[in-house]
């Protein structure tokens, strides 16, 4: 499984880095990454890691078009802040969501870390939908998950998948920087 683990890595740093710069080409990147990291997460029995790569591939569709419709009508891919209201509802959904998850993975299989892989996956759904939406607020989700993902695929022995989440993590610091200054120098034209 090492070299598909090493395929998928790689298209995962093509993906995130055409993300920081808002590339709609991180599209095709971002769906054969998942598409391959279905198979590594599920050998690792990290179900709900593997159940979220066919979650982000349909969110990955949605995005794409919806890029593509924002930089038609605005010349680039354009991005917003949240309002105060929906991150405090979006953190209390993903606080939600993940304990349900957790618990469920923990009772009816054999998953190796369930509680954590269940925070995870749903940080992560927030943040590929937030992206999607093109919400600055993304990128805090994916530090977060990074940060923790790096520890859990480390123990897992899925190195290569470690490394990239640590290379994930600063290309997220990376993405929220580039992001906010779009967003100010839009917001001060």
């Amino acid at each position: 499984m090492n070299m598909l683990e090493w395929v998928a890595a790689g298209l995962g740093v093509i993906n995130v880095a055409l993300v920081v710069r808002r590339s709609v080409w991180n599209y095709p990147f971002g769906l054969a990454m998942v598409s391959l990291y279905f198979f590594v997460f599920y050998d690792a029995r990290l179900y709900s890691d593997a159940l979220l790569q066919i979650f982000f591939f349909v969110v990955q569709i949605y995005g794409w078009r919806e890029w593509v419709r924002a930089r038609a009508m605005a010349g680039e891919v354009p991005v917003g802040l949240m309002s105060n209201r929906a991150r405090l509802a979006w953190s209390a959904g993903i606080v939600v969501v993940s304990a349900a998850w957790g618990l469920v993975m923990a009772r009816f299989t054999d998953a190796a870390a369930p509680m954590i892989d269940a925070g995870i996956a749903g940080a992560s759904i927030a943040a590929q939908i937030l992206m999607a939406r093109r919400r600055i607020e993304n990128w805090v989700l994916w530090i977060l998950v990074d940060f923790v993902a790096i520890g859990l695929f480390w123990s897992r022995g899925l190195l290569w998948t470690s490394g990239l989440y640590a290379l994930f993590l600063m290309l997220s610091i990376a993405g929220l920087a580039s992001w906010r200054r779009a967003y100010l120098r839009h917001a001060a034209a």
